[in-house]
């Protein structure tokens, strides 16, 4: 993969699961809501400055929300992060670049 250049899509992983379930606290507090299922569905990755990841999760019924999560490099030692999300998407949504 180019520097600066997203991944194809693929498949959600065990660490692309573990990656959602820890920023997940972070979109149920923006959200104000608890969701009842946290399910990775399949990402791309984007390298910068450290890793953005772009995550479809399944969040119950036929609802899907979009997260992009920041990764910092290994040595600045921080949490990860929830940059950005999109809410109200749909399975057939393209995980879009956001």
């Amino acid at each position: 993969m180019m520097c600066g250049a997203p991944s194809a899509v693929q498949p959600a992983t065990a660490e692309t699961q573990d990656i959602a379930d820890q920023v997940r606290s972070q979109l149920e507090e923006k959200e104000n809501k608890k969701f009842p299922v946290f399910k990775a569905v399949s990402f791309k990755s984007q390298v910068v400055a450290g890793t953005n990841y772009f995550i479809k999760v399944h969040v119950g019924d036929e609802d899907f929300v979009h997260l992009r999560v920041f990764k910092s490099l290994p040595h600045e030692n921080k949490p990860l992060t929830l940059s950005n999300y999109q809410t109200n998407k749909a399975k057939h949504d393209e995980l879009s670049y956001f």
